[in-house]
């Protein structure tokens, strides 16, 4: 009797050991940022680039990334893509848009097209890329070009969780919505710790008027 409940012991003793040994190192190979603003909201769709040197940057074969247009709003609104990546700009409204951007990382433009264009756009710099429509300009998107595989975007409680095993790393935070000048990232050095807050100081956007409630041409509605 005295036997069986020794053993009985023993045994729970060494689950107890086993579950502290394994949450001890699960906890341990996981590190949580979390990306605020000033006034300690939460900031969703931010981007995390870990930043290592060239030989550690090679890339496979990348599938074609899809920028859509739906209800005259790009979706998603915030694509990230890696350097030399394809995007296809699907038109899923039945009105014409005509996509353009003046950024350094990746000037171009789309004239009135619906449906497809027939090829898609590479994007051979890294930087940010902001999308406009010409004819309704109430639309605005990003595209954020990656220099390195290991680039994260922020969930809406403004989270995101990287691997302890890549510690201490240099990584840059960059967010639509920052005071900075949109082609400046914040780079700061994270080291072992399990968790970090980083904080961005963000503005709000003033409303743009749509080009198509002053213009009205035969390709809107």
């Amino acid at each position: 009797m005295f036997e069986r409940c020794l053993q009985k012991i023993t045994k729970s003793c060494r689950f107890l050991i086993m579950g502290l040994f394994f949450g001890y190192f699960s906890n341990a190979a996981a590190l949580e940022l979390v990306v605020e603003d000033q006034h300690g909201s939460k900031l969703a769709n931010a981007v995390i680039e870990l930043h290592f040197n060239a030989e550690q940057l090679a890339k496979p074969n990348l599938p074609v990334a899809t920028m859509d247009q739906v209800h005259k709003q790009f979706l998603p609104e915030l694509l990230v893509v890696q350097k030399g990546q394809q995007v296809d700009f699907l038109n899923s409204d039945n009105i014409r848009h005509h996509v353009y951007s003046f950024s350094q990382a990746k000037p171009f433009q789309l004239k009135l097209y619906s449906g497809q264009p027939k090829a898609p756009i590479t994007f051979d710099n890294q930087g940010v890329v902001v999308l406009g429509c010409n004819i309704h300009d109430s639309m605005v998107g990003y595209i954020y070009v990656a220099g390195s595989k290991h680039v994260y975007k922020t969930n809406k409680q403004g989270k995101v969780t990287l691997p302890n095993n890549l510690l201490p790393i240099e990584l840059s935070v960059w967010h639509a919505l920052q005071t900075a000048p949109l082609e400046n990232k914040k780079i700061i050095t994270v080291s072992a710790k399990s968790k970090h807050t980083i904080t961005v100081n963000t503005s709000t956007p003033a409303p743009r008027n749509t080009f198509g409630s002053k213009f009205k041409a035969g390709n809107d509605s």
